[in-house]
């Protein structure tokens, strides 16, 4: 069997059904097919994985497709992650950051009849997990396969905020003319991936959803097991639309401690009390300012409501900025991929406050709105 250590995240605050629970809808789809699988460590169903699932109920998974992080969660960010076999139940698992396109081989594609997508997204447009699942839709599109999305919950799925991506920025941090926080669910983002043709070549997926129950844009979900090492609790989850930036600066934003996207310092800061030493831990060996004592802020007792209150905050890099004078050094290239448009940087080195920046995409953010209603699957 599968094992995952379910962390410290609370008991769901609600009865959301997941769609990987409504098995009924799905098994009659999957029967006398070789099933592929995409999903993580996250792919739990109370404390059973999907894949255990599918083979107690003798259904036919001939391989699993694993995103970054690697299938069991614990791989760095961006490292690349060998494909191999998953010891417990002898599924060969194709790992889809293993260096090459991201997109799976044709022999890869050849072995199944249908993908089945069961992941935990946060729903973020830098936060790979949907990029990779609509490359794979983009595969079957092209090969004729099948796609099945089980949905889950976005934990951020309760509002919508930041630019729209402007496609010349188009990288694995940014995959679709997408917010930063798009408010969609997996399953409501691959019907729109359908819906705008946004598949290279206009291609569309045989795509099916299997939604969940119980579940609105309004529901606060907690999620039961972390989508990934550095987001260890929902305040990380909550503040990472806003944390997420220092990654294109010299600022630790806490990898290699116990609270990443949690706090922000470096050793130069000057004014601040509290302090922090990034460390080399799994899923962080090699973190920025590794071994230095940095100087910064503590956002990790925040509540939940203050954190997820915020949206996307460009304050607490507005902070960074000004207090370490580093002029043209503080921003890498990478910012403009993270942010997704050429003017943040440039108001910011202006001295513009966070909310004359984000009254600035204010107009993107009500236009998905509208663009993306047709594809909603649950009340907003």
């Amino acid at each position: 069997m599968l094992y995952v250590c379910l962390a410290s995240y609370g008991q769901k605050s609600n009865n959301v059904v997941l769609g990987a629970e409504r098995t009924d809808m799905y098994f009659p789809i999957l029967k006398n097919k070789r099933i592929a699988v995409f999903s993580n460590h996250a792919g739990m169903v109370g404390d059973k994985h999907l894949v255990d699932i599918l083979l107690e109920n003798k259904l036919d998974v001939v391989a699993i497709f694993s995103p970054e992080h690697g299938f069991r969660g614990d791989a760095d960010a961006g490292e690349h992650v060998s494909s191999s076999v998953d010891p417990q139940t002898g599924v060969p698992i194709l790992s889809l950051y293993d260096g090459k396109s991201g997109k799976p081989s044709d022999e890869s594609m050849r072995k199944f009849d249908i993908l089945v997508v069961d992941i935990q997204d946060v729903g973020l447009r830098y936060y790979t997990y949907y990029a990779s699942m609509v490359r794979l839709m983009d595969a079957c599109a092209e090969y004729n396969r099948k796609v099945l999305i089980l949905d889950r919950p976005n934990p951020n799925g309760h509002y919508v905020d930041g630019p729209i991506l402007d496609m010349k920025y188009k990288s694995g941090v940014g995959w679709l003319p997408i917010p930063i926080v798009h408010g969609m669910t997996l399953g409501e983002l691959g019907m729109m991936v359908n819906g705008e043709r946004w598949l290279p070549g206009s291609r569309v997926c045989d795509l099916t959803v299997i939604p969940c129950d119980n579940y609105t844009h309004q529901t606060l979900y907690r999620l039961p097991v972390p989508p990934s090492p550095n987001l260890p609790n929902m305040t990380s989850i909550y503040l990472y639309p806003s944390i997420c930036f220092f990654e294109a600066t010299p600022v630790s934003l806490g990898r290699g401690t116990s609270v990443p996207f949690q706090v922000y310092g470096h050793p130069n800061m000057k004014g601040y009390d509290y302090s922090f030493t990034p460390r080399s831990v799994p899923g962080a060996k090699n973190p920025p300012q590794l071994d230095r004592l940095c100087y910064g802020v503590d956002l990790s007792q925040m509540s939940d409501e203050d954190a997820w209150k915020r949206g996307v905050d460009l304050s607490f890099v507005i902070d960074a900025y000004n207090n370490l004078n580093l002029d043209d050094h503080f921003f890498r290239p990478f910012f403009e991929l993270l942010v997704g448009t050429d003017y943040v940087r440039k108001m910011i080195q202006a001295g513009n406050s966070a909310e004359e920046i984000r009254a600035m995409w204010q107009e993107d953010v009500e236009k998905f709105k509208v663009q993306r209603r047709p594809y909603l699957l649950y009340e907003e």
